[in-house]
């Protein structure tokens, strides 16, 4: 690369990064070369964004998306039942996926080191193939704060930790249903939640079938009146991904500077839509160097003015998500 991604300041800065690592990953990604290949699009001709094509996820699940010049012992795996056929993203370099971590998080939220992190997740010796988990767990290492867990079934305890950690900064990770679950074990024993100005809660997704679906924006005020803050903040990431998006209230999320969302025309896959307009999400990562920065996911979306929602999935998708860490 001609500069690290996370030097990236401008819009030049951007299309400059995205070509080089277009002509890149189509020298050395086989998978990519050959998708591009069969659209019969000539490499040398691709001179903007907006013409590279996106691979689509579900390339990760039948093939290995890896460039030729690595190796990969180490690999994320999408949630899902065992008779479900789930994507493998081979990792090359963990520190670029370090990186955009914690970038991601000190520019949106703070620095990891300033909060301690709770987690309504497994494990990460439970689950060494999540890449959610993985993000947490190194977040909870960078932080290194001695309150740092995870609670996912523990309720009573998360509770009491909670209530004396008042004067604390304190991140309460966990997905939808089990956040969920943790408000109603407080209302059925009749424990309230209060002093929680220093608490922010982070979703990251998940009810698929777990509990009765509802909004986002229904969902997000169940969360802020049962945990009586407002920092009741989203982040939307995949398997496939080395890089995160916040939203900070509300359901509408940015991106960090070397992450871009493009709305797909669900009629056409190579135009695009305008702003405000629902379409599919196309999703580029430039941390992801050596598998695939260029992905068409099967989400609906729409943008306006820089940030992005998520609306839901296309029609006969298959069902995916965090709430399956723990089915």
């Amino acid at each position: 690369m001609k500069q690290s991604i996370f030097d990236i300041k401008t819009e030049s800065d951007f299309q400059e990064a995205c070509l080089e690592t277009f002509r890149y990953q189509y020298e050395n990604v086989a998978v990519y070369q050959k998708f591009v290949d069969y659209l019969k699009i000539d490499s040398s001709q691709i001179k903007q964004v907006l013409d590279i094509p996106f691979l689509p996820i579900e390339m990760f699940k039948n093939h290995l998306v890896l460039d030729k010049n690595c190796t990969a012992e180490h690999y994320f795996e999408s949630s899902g039942t065992t008779q479900m056929n789930r994507s493998k993203h081979y990792i090359a370099d963990f520190s670029l996926y370090e990186a955009s971590i914690y970038k991601s998080f000190a520019a949106f939220i703070g620095k990891p080191e300033d909060y301690i992190f709770l987690g309504l997740l497994p494990n990460y010796s439970e689950n060494p193939h999540s890449s959610l988990i993985y993000m947490i767990d190194f977040l909870m290492k960078k932080s290194g704060k001695s309150e740092n867990g995870y609670f996912l079934y523990n309720h009573q305890q998360l509770f009491d930790l909670i209530k004396t950690l008042k004067d604390k900064k304190v991140i309460l990770f966990g997905v939808s249903f089990a956040l969920l679950d943790f408000l109603d074990f407080c209302n059925a024993n009749s424990l309230k939640l209060n002093n929680t100005d220093m608490l922010t809660i982070i979703e990251t997704g998940g009810m698929k079938g777990r509990k009765e679906e509802m909004t986002k924006d229904e969902l997000l005020n169940i969360f802020k009146n049962g945990f009586q803050t407002e920092r009741i903040f989203s982040e939307y990431s995949m398997t496939e991904l080395l890089s995160q998006a916040y939203s900070l209230g509300g359901n509408w999320y940015r991106n960090p500077d070397w992450m871009r969302i493009l709305i797909r025309n669900t009629e056409d896959p190579f135009s695009y839509v305008e702003d405000g307009k629902t379409g599919a999400i196309n999703i580029i990562d430039l941390a992801n160097r050596h598998s695939c920065s260029f992905i068409a996911t099967q989400d609906l979306g729409r943008q306006e003015n820089g940030s992005f929602q998520v609306l839901g999935r296309i029609d006969h998708s298959d069902i995916r998500g965090c709430s399956l860490l723990v089915s």
